[in-house]
């Protein structure tokens, strides 16, 4: 043992002696006191990592969860969801299809003396006048003559050079929907005179009358409410002229 006492001495260079144990920071085996007791520290009291003033007493758990306050808090009327659906608008409202202004602008073309109501011919509505289309060219197609693409290429031509003209000749100016809306609704005549050359041959001189009419008609209607829309007195005949002169090339497609 004495040659290792040696070793360990020479091998850990300390500043204690193996042999002095009285010495607190001993290691020996042979100390037969409790080390932990060296360190004179009372095990007995409570363990904690500060001081005993700066532990704050705990509050008693009550149960409730914290809800955060929102900042804004909607009213009935601008919350998300409604309380029922019956206080949604109906879905083809929202579309923008009414079907009792649509029926109302049918019977002002198809009666060409009544009045027409500026406030509903202001409206851009197109639904009807797609179905009018579609239509004026279904019945050009009973007929043999497969002409859509002619029916919508010269409907968007003509309400471009409408839009140009009223825009020039009206004081308060028009929409292109609106023009748009007006032109489609004032076709309806168009097709009943691509409903005769079903029956007969519109190629002759009752043909003719026909469809000199039948272009009268929707140039009048066109004009007359183009001219309440627009508050455009003692113009009718001046608006009148160039509607004509649209649907005289739909008759062409009819009547050829």
């Amino acid at each position: 043992m004495s040659g290792f006492d040696n070793f360990n001495t020479d091998f850990y260079q300390s500043s204690y002696s193996v042999d002095d144990q009285g010495q607190p920071a001993g290691y020996g085996y042979s100390n037969t006191e409790d080390p932990y007791k060296q360190g004179q520290y009372d095990y007995s009291q409570p363990m904690g990592y500060s001081a005993p003033g700066m532990m704050q007493p705990q509050q008693p758990y009550t149960g409730q969860i914290y809800q955060p306050t929102p900042a804004f808090t909607p009213s009935p009327t601008q919350s998300m969801y409604g309380s029922s659906f019956d206080d949604e608008p109906p879905l083809l409202e929202e579309l923008g299809i009414n079907f009792d202004h649509i029926w109302q602008k049918t019977l002002t073309v198809l009666h060409p003396m009544k009045a027409a109501d500026g406030n509903i011919m202001n409206e851009t509505d197109l639904a009807g006048p797609m179905v009018f289309c579609l239509a004026f060219g279904a019945t050009l197609l009973l007929t043999g003559k497969i002409q859509f693409g002619y029916v919508y290429g010269i409907s968007v031509i003509g309400c471009l050079g409408m839009y140009c003209l009223l825009n020039l000749m009206s004081m308060t100016g028009v929409s292109f929907g609106c023009v748009a809306s007006v032109l489609g609704y004032c076709l309806l005549p168009m097709i009943l005179l691509a409903s005769f050359g079903i029956i007969f041959s519109l190629q002759g001189m009752f043909g003719i009358i026909i469809a000199a009419t039948i272009i009268g008609w929707c140039s009048f209607s066109a004009s007359k409410i183009f001219i309440s829309a627009l508050a455009m007195d003692g113009q009718q005949l001046l608006v009148a002229y160039p509607c004509a002169l649209l649907y005289g090339v739909f008759a062409l497609i009819s009547v050829f």
